[in-house]
């Protein structure tokens, strides 16, 4: 079993002593923490937005991806209690999202601690299993062709071989993560959950977004936008806007 430590995982490149939420953000597989650059000044001055850095990626380039979610999920549980010091939510894009619940849920296990809030996009409830067969093993250019049709990966970074040649065992590491994942079942959070889709989206529909209702005891709400799984680039800007919305409630 895998047991690398994560070391700065909690990235903040504006840190924010005053703010009254903390908000974790989690990538989708392959990404960095750089994908959340633009949130950092887009959300309410009374957030402090801190993404993760997975190992492979960023800061954490020389340490070794995880192939499995539990061993990464309990190394993000331990890094994370440092900065729990106040109300804190999570926003993850689906690997992301997955992770987030998943945090949320060993949080509570372990150390009795709630997010305020889970906003958990493009990602299908977690009981739902992928009616897809997994890619995480196949051959470089059929893995490839895969990327391709999620649409996240520009073809000018899949064709460039040196380029994918780092990429490439990242990808399999989170997709693997994703693929072996084993549900089981739990108590529902008591944290209010905030489900995000995109209306084009091949990789997680409508109604397995709306499965994501029985996961909280507490307000449970679905919006959609245009686009197709990547909707987190697309429609950027109205989605920090409609998370703005959410945030600013909790302050």
């Amino acid at each position: 079993m895998q047991t690398t430590k994560i070391f700065n995982c909690v990235t903040c490149p504006y840190p924010n002593p005053h703010a009254s939420v903390r908000l974790f953000c989690l990538p989708y597989a392959g990404a960095s923490s750089l994908i959340f650059r633009r949130w950092l000044t887009s959300l309410p001055t009374t957030v402090e937005v801190c993404p993760i850095e997975l190992p492979g990626r960023g800061l954490q380039s020389r340490l070794t991806p995880f192939s499995r979610l539990q061993p990464l999920i309990s190394t993000l549980t331990s890094a994370l209690l440092p900065y729990l010091d106040k109300p804190f939510a999570f926003f993850g894009h689906s690997l992301g999202g997955l992770v987030s619940f998943e945090l949320a849920r060993q949080l509570r296990r372990e150390y009795n601690l709630s997010p305020v809030h889970l906003f958990v996009s493009a990602r299908r409830a977690p009981q739902i299993p992928s009616p897809k067969p997994p890619i995480h093993a196949l051959p470089d250019t059929e893995f490839i062709e895969e990327l391709r049709r999620f649409n996240g990966t520009p073809d000018s970074v899949l064709q460039n071989t040196e380029l994918m040649e780092l990429l490439m065992p990242i990808l399999r590491a989170d997709f693997a993560m994703l693929e072996t994942y084993v549900y089981a079942q739990e108590p529902p959070l008591e944290c209010p959950i905030t489900v995000f889709g995109g209306l084009e989206d091949e990789e997680a529909s409508l109604e397995e977004l709306k499965a994501w209702r029985s996961h909280t005891i507490a307000s449970y709400n679905l919006q959609m936008f245009r686009g197709d799984h990547f909707f987190i680039q697309s429609e950027q800007p109205l989605l920090l806007q409609t998370l703005a919305e959410h945030l600013q409630a909790l302050t």
